[in-house]
């Protein structure tokens, strides 16, 4: 069952069931978030990100791009981190044999601190994640150049005789946009502070029931709502959302201990990505 939700100016939409399948994307950056499962109406997009090769985040790329070349699509760009860059092709190499058609990607190598050029002011940056395999988070940022504060006060004609004569006048001033962090220690939140000031996080939460414990969600290298909701004052985003909730749970479930366990700091702020009614699988 695809869920939708609004986080601030973004449309996040997917499936995500911790352990069975993860892949969301945003339209409005015309991006794919892992692909743990085909899902046809994202078959058009041609920047797909995997955050990871677990099965659940990965495993389903093959098919997907089976679906684009029934589209008659082309090779997508595949960001992915860049330790799994070889297995990866080898992989798709082996699925080209087998299905006796091309999986071409122009793969983007990734490593924790890279930033690459979307197009149109967007750029995206790689941050390294908690997990016991080579795993990466993104965040999605708008790069805007800006007179310096102490130019402002400059008449046009003097700033463009200052630029043509060299002088530097300009500063670069990036919008966090969106972030994306999915398996991954808590200590993401110390490690990636920034996390905190992107206009729209897109965080994971496997575990919300009081039941299970913080150290449960360690030892699976995971994260716990009880980790988020000792942080929930440093959380300066427009919209939080949590996803890749366990299937213990019904999404019922889900949503009723999130909600009863927020704080009112976050509450109005958090989307919960789950079906409010039916169950995780069809």
């Amino acid at each position: 069952m695809i869920t939708e939700v609004q986080a601030g100016p973004y449309t996040v939409r997917g499936i995500s069931v911790g352990g069975v399948y993860t892949s969301l994307q945003v339209p409005e950056l015309d991006v794919v978030l892992d692909v743990g499962i085909p899902i046809r109406s994202f078959a058009g997009c041609d920047r797909i990100f995997l955050s990871h090769a677990h099965p659940d985040h990965a495993s389903a790329l093959g098919a997907l791009l089976g679906i684009r070349r029934l589209m008659g699509k082309g090779a997508p760009q595949l960001f992915i981190p860049a330790e799994i860059e070889a297995p990866v092709h080898e992989a798709l190499q082996v699925l080209s044999r087998l299905h006796h058609t091309s999986m071409e990607v122009t793969t983007v190598p990734m490593r924790h601190g890279d930033v690459q050029p979307l197009g149109q002011g967007l750029h995206v940056r790689a941050f390294r994640t908690h997990h016991p395999v080579p795993s990466l988070g993104y965040q999605f940022f708008r790069r805007a150049t800006k007179l310096r504060p102490e130019f402002l006060a400059l008449p046009p004609q003097e700033i463009a005789q200052r630029r043509k004569a060299g002088e530097d006048l300009f500063t670069q001033v990036d919008h966090l946009e969106l972030a994306y962090a999915t398996d991954t220690l808590s200590r993401i939140l110390e490690t990636e502070p920034s996390l905190f000031d992107s206009r729209v996080l897109v965080i994971e939460c496997t575990f919300v029931d009081p039941k299970r414990s913080v150290q449960d969600a360690r030892d699976r290298a995971h994260l716990h709502l009880d980790e988020l909701l000792t942080q929930a004052d440093r959380f300066r985003n427009e919209a939080l959302v949590l996803m890749h909730f366990s299937q213990a749970l019904g999404p019922q479930e889900v949503h009723a201990l999130v909600r009863e366990r927020l704080p009112p700091t976050l509450a109005e702020r958090v989307r919960i990505f789950a079906p409010e009614s039916g169950r995780w699988f069809g």
